[in-house]
């Protein structure tokens, strides 16, 4: 299968020559990641050098330091490169899979019912009896979503059909969730449920990094293998099976791995929307509009945008810090508008 034929099944020319390869992507998103994380854990309310922060990785020099770098700047890097790569390949596998430019796990409901569930262990007092309560009841919900999503996909629905249903989802896991803030007498726990709706990796632990990371983990691998496959679809569905592609897998493996990488990470930070639009949609012309060479930069681009935006939530002084899941909004809302009225413009 050629490029150019995939690059017109996706409805877009492919250019006589791409201006980046896939190494020379991956390696400059790596690059992007790794001075990110230098500024991660140097720059803060206190800044310290270089020097100071390896040595107090490996737990020498100054306590206080040693502190703060391990016990607190160090688990919030690990989980916004956590939550961005499983952010950032989802998106791109969930618009394969769909065929629909506009799906993200925040904008089809995936985020919100995921949130929805570690809610009702708080709501419940599960999270406090069973410590994978959160991520096992985050994982459901996303499932849920997810398999609701795909049903009507496989029934050819159209794209607003499977948006509106996305937003209806989403509408209907936020009032559940504000249901459950509504009628639990704890103040403590609601505290606790505006948080998933907020979204932040702000005062996490090593032990949210240890429940999170193993299921955000396992469901990127399972995302990653779909990328032959998603090349194959786009093609349609007939022609992926005359090409010998095994679709029951396929999808089996998008949901569960959808379900894992963005329940885990939803478990522990809430919900952080818009990333899986706005990152492959950026990438998607650098790499010919070939589903399986999107995937992997994907992931690394989420990453690294995830954590581009925790780092500005931390500077910008505005007398509390901005919470992540309101900053990305901030930044994907208008992104997703600008995308409904180009696809509008091309279906006219």
């Amino acid at each position: 299968m050629t490029d150019a034929v995939l690059a017109r099944a996706a409805g877009r020319p492919l250019p006589a020559r791409r201006r980046i390869s896939g190494l020379a992507l991956n390696l400059m998103l790596l690059a992007l990641i790794a001075a990110l994380v230098c500024v991660s854990l140097t720059i803060g309310y206190v800044d310290y050098s270089v020097p100071d922060v390896v040595a107090a990785l490996f737990g020498m020099g100054d306590e206080k330091i040693v502190t703060i770098v391990r016990e607190l700047r160090l688990p919030r890097l690990l989980l916004a490169l956590a939550i961005g790569g499983g952010l950032g390949v989802s998106g791109a596998v969930l618009q394969g899979l769909l065929r629909n430019p506009l799906a993200e796990p925040g904008i089809m409901g995936i985020s919100a019912s995921a949130s929805f569930g570690a809610v009702i262990t708080i709501y419940f007092g599960l999270s406090t009896a069973f410590l994978f309560a959160l991520p096992l009841a985050a994982m459901a919900g996303a499932a849920v979503a997810t398999t609701i999503l795909y049903i009507l996909s496989a029934r050819n629905a159209g794209t607003l059909t499977i948006i509106l249903a996305g937003v209806a989802i989403n509408g209907l896991a936020v009032s559940l969730t504000s249901l459950a803030m509504n009628l639990s007498p704890n103040p403590w726990a609601i505290n606790e449920m505006i948080f998933w709706l907020l979204g932040s990796v702000k005062d996490r632990s090593m032990e949210d990094v240890l429940i999170a990371g193993p299921f955000a983990l396992a469901g990127v691998l399972l995302l990653l293998v779909t990328g032959k496959a998603l090349d194959a679809l786009t093609l349609g569905e007939d022609a992926a099976r005359s090409l010998g592609v095994n679709l029951k897998r396929v999808r089996a493996y998008a949901i569960i791995g959808t379900s894992l990488a963005i329940g885990g990470t939803v478990a522990v930070s809430g919900g952080i929307g818009f990333v899986g639009l706005v990152v492959p949609h950026l990438l998607r012309p650098l790499v010919g509009h070939v589903a399986s060479r999107l995937l992997l930069p994907s992931m690394l681009a989420g990453a690294a945008l995830v954590l581009a935006a925790d780092i500005a939530a931390r500077l910008i002084r505005v007398g509390v810090e901005i919470h992540l899941g309101v900053l990305t909004s901030l930044i994907g809302a208008p992104f997703f508008l600008y995308l409904i009225l180009k696809t509008k413009e091309r279906m006219q």
